[in-house]
């Protein structure tokens, strides 16, 4: 087993993206590519969930988008990822949230955890 988490650590590159949790606003930027061509599109949502751990490790995004709801599961190692960008930093009690899923209109609204400056 440590064998294998050498080996991928050494052929995977993770790039250093700022620390978020659930309960976090995001926006992540990610390449699309299409026949030849390649475009960024970015996905802002709360992030529900983060999971595993190494290069191994995938984190949930959820976002409303024409009333329908949105999840997007995204590697941490992926290639494909451009930029991760703080909007918030919510406050929830929990590693996975997905009590959320069933939230509609003001009891879907996470708190913003207070920040101080030392």
């Amino acid at each position: 087993m440590d064998f294998v988490k050498e080996l991928s650590k050494e052929l995977v590159e993770v790039k250093d993206w700022p620390e978020f949790s659930a309960g976090d606003n995001i926006t992540v930027t990610y390449k699309i590519k299409e026949g030849d061509k390649e475009r960024l599109q970015s996905f802002q949502g709360v992030v529900i969930q983060r999971k595993g751990s190494g290069v191994t490790e995938t984190f949930t995004i959820r976002k409303i988008s024409n009333n329908v709801g949105v999840e997007r599961i995204f590697p941490i190692a992926s290639p494909f990822i451009e930029e991760i960008k703080i909007n918030k930093h919510g406050s929830v009690r929990r590693a996975r949230i997905f009590y959320f899923r069933e939230r509609r209109g003001k009891s879907a609204r996470i708190k913003e955890k207070k920040r101080f400056a030392n």
